[in-house]
């Protein structure tokens, strides 16, 4: 049981991460065989294009497999006196690797890291050769460098002419001895650097070598096995799916649209989030204030105040006396609020407030109107506000059992001092 949880594991772990791709790309081949080392002009100047192509899949965090295929020209030229062989040849072949990828070792994925491979291939080739020009004339290499149509001697110096080869690559190279397969298996080492582009696409840049198990690619046996080596650009494409980023469940719309406080003002646009239910608002999603004088509709006991007067602080006009009188009582229960209240809270402070507020008011003969915001917290509907109100308000509030905001409560204990 236990190998087969260890197998599962294994499977979603190499799913996981799971890859496939294509890829194409173009090379440029160096023959490093025998023909072509005794070259006394630039190395690569036998170089020739290549171009490769393939898909591959990865399995894991590092490994990956691929089936690539090739096809290019393979060429060589000894133009030393000591020989003038050349040779050039078609190649193309598919081979079977297996990758390590180093990008992918820690969480995030690095935009360059190196990988290698190596894996075994099969090609075929088909040796040529520049022996004769375009009249069908064999070269003749002389001793002095030169090519001509006539062999090498005394007599013939006289008559013979200088040539220049034509490249034409026109005779196919047979060994004299042996009849050899002109395909082989070779054995495909690569290392090189992958720069992610994008999501899906990324650039390989490599340098491979390719041992070929046949010493005829040139049609030359001198003992060992021909070779080539490659410097590769390809292009890969993985279909993978997007990854879900850590805002892909968040409805931004919705969030556009949000009216907290159902003002009828999206949030975004709200200065005044919070608004009271069923107050009237302006475009800005602020309470309306039609009189103009500082207190919300929603609150003003007297919308139609008028412009100068002064008014308390649900709406209603007062005089200056009415004012410094208010203003005298509403510093003294500041006073008996902050030393008494504020320092030690309790039903019992609050009920010695009522009381001496009932006195003042059946003195007075004045009775405050509540402010239909405040209204629900008259539970008995005596059209006063008691301390016992205060306290159900407050405990309906933490209870979530109240239309009240903090705002709204701190209003209501103003008004309690203020009754």
């Amino acid at each position: 049981m236990k190998k087969v949880l260890v197998i599962l594991s294994l499977t979603f772990a190499f799913a996981a991460n799971a890859q496939f791709g294509i890829n194409v790309g173009v090379s440029g081949l160096k023959f490093t065989g025998d023909v072509g080392k005794n070259n006394n002009t630039n190395y690569f100047s036998d170089s020739r294009m290549g171009y490769n192509f393939g898909v591959d899949y990865r399995v894991g965090k590092i490994l990956g497999f691929g089936l690539d295929g090739f096809t290019g020209t393979l060429q060589g030229t000894d133009n030393s006196s000591a020989s003038h062989m050349n040779f050039k040849s078609k190649v193309a072949g598919g081979e079977f690797n297996i990758m390590a990828f180093f990008d992918r070792l820690k969480d995030t994925a690095k935009a360059a890291a190196p990988f290698i491979s190596v894996g075994l291939g099969y090609m075929v080739f088909n040796p040529m050769g520049d022996l004769k020009d375009q009249n069908g004339a064999t070269y003749n290499y002389w001793s002095d460098g030169s090519i001509r149509d006539l062999s090498e001697s005394t007599t013939n110096d006289p008559y013979s002419i200088i040539v220049k080869r034509d490249y034409k690559y026109e005779t196919q190279l047979k060994d004299s001895v042996a009849n050899y397969k002109r395909s082989c298996l070779y054995l495909p080492i690569k290392l090189g650097m992958k720069f992610q582009m994008g999501l899906r696409t990324s650039v390989r840049v490599s340098v491979n070598y390719n041992m070929a198990f046949s010493d005829y690619l040139d049609n030359y046996k001198k003992g060992g096995n021909d070779s080539w080596m490659g410097a590769n650009v390809t292009l890969n494409y993985a279909f993978v799916k997007k990854p879900k980023d850590e805002y892909s469940n968040i409805d931004f719309s919705a969030i556009d649209n949000s009216d907290y406080d159902k003002d009828g003002v999206v949030d975004i646009n709200d200065d005044c989030l919070g608004t009271p239910k069923g107050a009237k608002v302006n475009s800005h999603g602020c309470p309306t204030d039609t009189d103009g004088d500082g207190i919300d509709d929603n609150i003003d006991i007297e919308p139609n105040t008028k412009p100068g007067a002064k008014v308390d602080g649900f709406g209603a006009t007062i005089n200056e006396e009415d004012y410094a009188k208010r203003q005298l009582e509403w510093d003294s229960l500041a006073i008996e609020r902050s030393e008494g209240f504020n320092v030690a809270p309790s039903l019992t402070y609050l009920k010695q407030v009522e009381t001496k507020a009932k006195d003042v008011k059946e003195k007075s003969g004045k009775a405050t109107k509540i402010p239909a915001e405040l209204q629900p917290a008259d539970i008995n509907k005596d059209g006063y506000i008691s301390a016992e109100e205060i306290t159900k308000s407050i405990d309906s509030f933490f209870d979530g059992a109240s239309s009240f905001n903090v705002e709204k409560l701190n209003r209501l204990i103003d008004f309690f001092f203020e009754q």
